[in-house]
C-alpha cells in the first residue's frame, strides 16, 4: 500500500495596496494564500474572480520582498503561515489586510487605544 504525502504547492503571497486611507503615510499590504502561482492569483483578484475586495479595488503589485523566500508548502502549512506573516508585517508597523493569530480581545483593545 502506497502512502502519499500531501502536495506542497500552496504559497503565501503579499500584495502591495494603494489604500486611500493611508496615502503615503504607511505601506499597506494584503496577505493571502493560494494553490496557484502568486501572479495568477493576483490577476484573478484584479479581475474580480474569487477576489478580496481590498485587492480588487486597491491592489498594485505583488510585494515579492515579503514572501519570495518562503517555499511552496502543503495547504495546512500555508494556512498556518498566512496569519503569522500578516502579524509579522503588522508588528513592523504596516497596515495589513488578512488573517491574524491574535485573539479578538487583543484586537479590540488595540482599536480602543487608537480611538483615544
Amino acid at each position: 500500500m502506497k502512502t502519499t504525502e500531501p502536495e506542497a504547492h500552496h504559497r503565501v503571497y503579499v500584495v502591495r495596496l494603494a489604500h486611500p486611507r493611508h496615502p503615503g503615510v504607511r505601506d499597506c499590504y494584503y496577505v493571502g494564500m493560494t494553490g496557484l502561482l502568486p501572479q495568477e492569483r493576483l490577476e484573478n483578484h484584479l479581475a474580480g474572480i474569487k477576489s478580496a475586495r481590498v485587492v480588487r479595488d486597491y491592489g498594485v503589485e505583488l510585494a515579492y520582498e515579503w514572501f519570495d523566500d518562503i517555499p511552496p508548502m502543503t495547504y495546512e502549512d500555508a494556512a498556518l503561515c498566512e496569519p503569522t506573516l500578516a502579524d509579522e508585517l503588522r508588528d513592523r508597523g504596516f497596515v495589513v489586510f488578512g488573517p491574524t493569530n491574535r485573539p479578538p480581545a487583543a484586537l479590540s483593545r488595540r482599536r480602543a487605544r487608537k480611538k483615544r
